[in-house]
């Protein structure tokens, strides 16, 4: 666990400076490698086949391929002497799909554990509990605070725990390539490194009842000097209430300037 009290030091960046890369580079690591692969077998089979197709084209006064022994009408085949061709094509063939495979799951192997091993070698990961609730998100800090949008630092590992309070949901932040369902009961995890400051969207993209498409949260990307001064403000959810009823006698609660409390969507229950 990150002490949030302190600096917050850039362990883990995007643009892989510390030697960790975040799910979004390796996600976009194996669309590129698959992309590239697949238009460069798409270019080489069709390439071969229109060369055949037009080196061994229809013509009535003229034999393509004069020299091959075709067989006659109701005469097996004989070998033809190219089985070295295809025998050769069929292992280069798996040889590239299952280096692929095995790549592409050791890729899925690292996103899936890094950020235990990151805390293990004495790294930073600040970790934030997501639920989600019909229809809205709630974030829930180290330090027992909550909030209705997700404020995090720049080049930190954020590993996100999530779970639902009532139905199937599903988050997701597109841009920063995060998604975990939300389960009832369970709780299931995913990371992110965010290397910009900036204002992205987090959706909800399991269907969950009429406000499904407004179930949306704010994810504000923030420098470490700057959210260390937010954080700083912040205090467990339930402490502004408590020190109100000790002050004043009253079951009121009043928040404290810069405290975050219990969020809900608007509308929501």
């Amino acid at each position: 666990m990150m002490d949030v009290g302190g600096a917050v030091v850039g362990d883990t960046v995007l643009a892989g400076a510390s030697g960790i890369r975040a799910p979004a580079e390796v996600f976009n690591s194996i669309f590129v490698a698959f992309l590239g692969l697949g238009t460069l077998v798409g270019v080489v089979v069709i390439s071969y086949t229109l060369y055949n197709a037009y080196k061994y084209r229809y013509r009535e006064d003229e034999d393509p391929a004069p020299g091959v022994d075709r067989p006659e009408l109701g005469e097996l085949p004989e070998g033809g002497g190219k089985g070295k061709k295809l025998f050769l094509s069929f292992g280069i063939s798996a040889f590239i799909v299952l280096s692929l495979v095995i790549w592409t799951y050791a890729s899925l192997l690292y996103v899936e554990g890094k950020p235990t091993e990151v805390q293990q070698n004495g790294g930073d990961v600040m970790t934030v509990e997501v639920d989600g609730f019909r229809f809205g998100w709630q974030f829930t800090y180290p330090n027992g605070a909550e909030a209705n949008a997700l404020r995090v630092p720049t080049d930190t590992v954020i590993d996100l725990s999530v779970t639902s309070r009532d139905v199937f949901h599903n988050f997701g932040i597109p841009e920063l390539r995060a998604k975990a369902d939300a389960i009832p009961g369970q709780t299931t995890n995913t990371w992110f490194v965010a290397d910009e400051p900036g204002t992205y969207q987090a959706n909800c993209y399991e269907i969950c009842g009429e406000g499904h498409s407004g179930m949306t949260a704010d994810v504000v990307v923030m420098n470490g000097s700057a959210f260390e001064e937010w954080y700083a403000t912040t205090e467990p959810a339930n402490a502004s209430a408590t020190d109100s009823a000790a002050g004043n006698g009253t079951d009121a609660a009043v928040s404290a300037p810069g405290a975050l409390v219990p969020a809900h969507a608007g509308g929501a229950p």
